[in-house]
């Protein structure tokens, strides 16, 4: 999630009409918590007990967790900050915690100082390597899905879909995991695209990342949405924002307006904030609007 990278498509065009089916609204809260502070908690975060809520770790990364990263071809080690994110506090949180689970989130922006790229050296030994030490992973963190946010490529978008194709189906069918989402933006698109098209079916969530385009007003952001409702059509897309900065559309500017109309016409499925951190300071207010808009 590259939350703190501004990128720029250019002008927008007017709102479009877009024909297509819609998935239906959600009561689904999604946020990304562990890449910025040692500090941060899951008890921290305020929770409506009338939504599903999903805590995303950021990130695991197949590279190697040491001063020099490099690619291993599929072998995910952890990278979020587990000081208090641990598998006893993920465990005991979500023993008393119904409505929670527990996502981690696969790639990211970067690693070290450097990008984070999906660098296979096969399709094969990656998935067999993604398949073994993320079950390692999934089963130790007591994590129910997996969200895909790789950002930078050394591989074609066909083995891009190929791999996390039959990573997300291999972990399904082994009960592993529950869920699956994807986290594109519009400059990404050729890669996301290239899986939902073939492997739409195993991917139940999509995370847009809203807040990489430029500022944009409420209608403009509705209109977004539409568009990439009908690039993903049938998915469950999220409305999304970036607490600490970042483009998109702001709570301050109209988010809630847009989400509450989208919600009018049956078609908001859900939102999500990147990220915990960013949100401390602020007293995590635009975390219960969003899900006291969600149960409402």
């Amino acid at each position: 999630m590259a939350a703190h990278v501004q990128r720029s498509f250019g002008t927008i065009s007017p709102p479009q009409e877009y024909q297509f089916c819609f998935a239906s609204n959600s009561k689904l809260f999604r946020e990304y918590i562990g890449a910025e502070s040692n500090s941060m908690k899951l008890s921290d975060v305020p929770i409506n007990s009338k939504v599903e809520f999903h805590f995303i770790l950021a990130f695991a990364i197949d590279y190697t967790n040491d001063n020099h990263p490099s690619p291993t071809n599929g072998k995910f080690n952890v990278f979020w900050e587990t000081n208090h994110l641990g598998p006893g506090q993920i465990g005991s949180f979500k023993g008393s915690n119904s409505n929670v689970k527990i996502a981690v989130s696969l790639g990211g922006d970067s690693v070290g100082s450097g990008k984070a790229f999906f660098a296979p050296k096969s399709k094969t030994s990656w998935v067999q390597n993604g398949v073994s030490s993320l079950t390692y992973m999934i089963n130790k963190y007591h994590i129910d899905g997996i969200d895909i946010d790789y950002e930078h490529f050394k591989a074609s978008p066909e083995m891009f879909a190929e791999c996390i194709g039959q990573l997300i189906t291999i972990l399904k069918k082994s009960g592993t995991i529950s869920f699956a989402s994807i986290a594109p933006y519009e400059e990404i698109n050729s890669h996301y695209l290239a899986l939902w098209r073939k492997y739409g079916h195993v991917i139940d969530y999509v995370n847009f990342q809203f807040y990489a385009y430029d500022k944009l007003s409420v209608s403009h952001f509705i209109s977004n949405f539409k568009k990439q409702a009908s690039n993903y059509e049938g998915g469950q897309l999220l409305a999304s924002f970036e607490s600490g900065g970042g483009g998109g559309l702001k709570p301050a500017n109209g988010f809630f307006e847009a989400c509450n109309e989208l919600k009018d016409q049956g078609k908001l499925g859900g939102i999500f904030i990147w990220c915990a951190e960013e949100s401390k300071n602020k007293g995590f207010q635009y975390e219960k609007k969003s899900q006291d808009l969600l149960a409402a």
